[in-house]
């Protein structure tokens, strides 16, 4: 089972009840339903390829109206074979589509009514259901962060767009084959959509795996800044060496003042030491204390003696 699947699942095994069942169904049956003629009147037809999907339409319908449902499964012509899950809405469909705010005197509407999302809990709602009806997310062990759902109309599009914006999330709209596809790319605002839609153990996957690879990226980082430190202080160390052979070929070494002596002695004997470790040596060489500052101003006063040598 994909990521998405399961938090389709998760979001599906959500119960609404009321304004927010209402919202829920109302976004589902927007975006899967379709209005079909037959000799038996006009009838709402779903069609879902998320099983998960399809019981909670009939659920939601099932419990608000009178109507009756017939459930088909058949196979996608293609070479995946997926399932499609349809459900026929036999009975007043129009009043069904005004209760669920997706129908008005001018008939069918491209976004619902302001009053079927006026609270926060119904927007979110209305969020889930869209979600389940185009959304998909993907797996937090991917590289590209991605949450998108896809819908048929621009309207609709802006209208999803400005539900996240009332929870802080900011969505962009692109336009794929003919579709409108609302999508989020932040890490963090993944999760707060997932988490709005009432996917918390999807949620707490998809952030663990993100603290994760922040952690690891975090601790590469250092590592890498540590190699850097090393391959720096070595290429120092290596340069400073030079200095001391040339101070050496031309026998300056014996007009030194004792201080400087003790540094060049000690960086002949640990070519690698770092800064912190001459202090330490020095200290065990001589019993006298002398800060990085102190060792690092010698070392510069010996690269100067060399460089009057060279020229």
């Amino acid at each position: 089972m994909s990521f998405t699947s399961e938090v389709k699942q998760e979001v599906a095994n959500e119960i609404f009840e009321e304004n927010e069942a209402r919202a829920e169904l109302s976004a589902l049956l927007k975006m899967t339903s379709s209005i079909v003629l037959s000799s038996r009147g006009k009838q709402l037809l779903v069609t879902v390829e998320n099983a998960a999907v399809a019981r909670t339409v009939y659920r939601l319908v099932k419990e608000r109206y009178p109507a009756d449902m017939e459930m088909f499964v058949k196979k996608k012509m293609n070479l995946r074979k997926n399932n499609i899950y349809g459900i026929r809405i036999i009975g007043d469909v129009d009043s069904i589509l005004e209760d669920v705010g997706l129908y008005g005197p001018r008939g069918l509407l491209d976004k619902p009514y302001s009053r079927i999302v006026a609270a926060d809990n119904w927007a979110k709602a209305y969020l889930a259901g869209a979600f389940l009806a185009a959304g998909s997310v993907n797996p937090p062990s991917s590289n590209n962060y991605h949450l998108e759902i896809a819908t048929d109309s621009e309207e609709h599009a802006r209208f999803l767009v400005s539900l996240l914006e009332r929870f802080a999330i900011n969505a962009r709209i692109t336009e794929r084959r003919s579709r409108f596809v609302v999508y989020v790319k932040q890490q963090e605002k993944i999760g707060d959509v997932l988490s709005l839609v009432s996917a918390e153990n999807a949620f707490f996957v998809f952030m663990e795996a993100y603290i994760e690879r922040d952690l690891h990226n975090n601790m590469q980082r250092l590592n890498n800044i540590d190699i850097a430190n090393e391959v720096k202080a070595q290429t120092a160390a290596r340069k400073q060496l030079e200095d001391i052979a040339v101070l050496e070929e031309h026998d300056r070494i014996r007009s030194l003042d004792r201080k400087l002596v003790d540094i060049i002695e000690l960086r002949k004997e640990h070519p690698e030491a770092s800064l912190k470790e001459m202090c330490e040596l020095y200290e065990q060489k001589t019993g006298q204390t002398v800060s990085k500052s102190g060792v690092k101003h010698r070392l510069e006063k010996i690269h100067e003696l060399a460089e009057q040598v060279r020229t």
